[in-house]
């Protein structure tokens, strides 16, 4: 039996992947930016089996079959395919944060399984070559696979469309008070939005500000710069969710308190706390400060009707076996 486990944290994208120029292999129509989040994490063991008729998937104790185990063999079939090998897998998944709520757990997902799937198949890929690996499954798991601060560049092919870390987790001591509005699995998931993103008519305007955006975001963690690093946040979350809301069908992914939150964001910030916003694909709200002030910024999230939890996570590692 060859097994192997691997662990991975999910990541806040700061600059927004949204619409595949290229859906089999997950071509974004622009590069994107994110951090990723410590001590969240999704844990995968893979084992390959020759008794195993097919291939089995168990995530957080339950078995899983159907698009899910099809998304996660694909990516086995790509292991199986480069290590030459024919065997099927078991596949142990876990999280420790709500899956499918807009917290990147799908990205997590597939940069582990790409870790622990190629090493359980003897392979060793390098960090690019495993960032493409786990983009095939999800294109923002291929940001989970470096450390810290990442970028994931669109490329011109196949071949060059990966992630790579432009500043280590203790460059700049941000956190991420993920404020948890609904933890139900949304009804219309990133695969399926990234779909329908180019029937929005602001979608050509937000691709091509996408370049100008991802300079104004890396400068500004690179120069440590929150006020810029806060208003280039908050415009471009603000650009991809208009974009959601414009597409055929409309994704309206916000709730009442989602918007509560933003209010607050936007007047804590005027009054002078170090604090901005970003959502992803769900209605949770992902409020970035500077790690000193996590305490007070988690405390003023909790009083506000309609949170129902709050994450705190500092800056993340690179996906590891473990």
């Amino acid at each position: 039996m060859n097994s192997a486990t691997a662990q991975a944290n999910p990541n806040i994208a700061f600059i927004k992947y949204w619409g595949n120029r290229e859906d089999h292999y997950r071509l974004p129509v622009n590069s994107s930016l994110s951090m990723n989040l410590d001590g969240l994490f999704t844990r995968t063991t893979v084992s390959f089996q020759p008794s195993l008729p097919f291939d089995e998937l168990i995530i957080n104790g339950h078995e899983v079959v159907g698009k899910g185990l099809e998304r996660v063999s694909y990516i086995l079939d790509l292991v199986r395919e480069k290590a030459g090998i024919k065997m099927n897998a078991e596949v142990m998944s876990e999280n420790n944060f709500p899956s499918g709520a807009g917290i990147a757990s799908s990205a997590a997902a597939f940069a582990a399984l790409a870790m622990a799937g190629s090493k359980a198949a003897g392979l060793d890929l390098s960090e690019p070559e495993l960032s493409i690996l786990a983009r095939r499954g999800s294109g923002s798991a291929s940001r989970s696979i470096p450390a810290g601060f990442v970028e994931w560049k669109m490329g011109e092919a196949e071949s060059d469309s990966f992630a790579f870390s432009i500043a280590p987790p203790d460059h700049w001591n941000l956190a991420d008070c993920v404020a948890i509005v609904s933890s139900t699995h949304k009804k219309t998931g990133s695969t399926e939005g990234h779909a329908i993103a180019g029937t929005s008519p602001l979608q050509g305007a937000r691709v091509a500000d996408a370049p100008g955006r991802i300079d104004l975001c890396r400068n500004a963690i690179l120069n440590k710069d929150f006020e810029a690093f806060a208003n280039i946040i908050e415009h471009d979350s603000d650009m991809m969710h208009s974009v959601m809301m414009t597409s055929n069908p409309p994704l309206m992914y916000w709730q009442s308190a989602t918007v509560e939150i933003f209010h607050q964001v936007r007047e804590w910030r005027a009054a002078g706390l170090p604090v901005g916003y970003t959502v992803d694909a769900g209605a949770n709200v992902h409020v970035i400060c500077l790690g000193e002030y996590k305490a007070e910024v988690e405390k003023r999230l909790r009083e506000i009707p309609g949170v129902k939890n709050v994450l705190v996570a500092g800056v993340g590692g690179a996906a590891k076996i473990v």
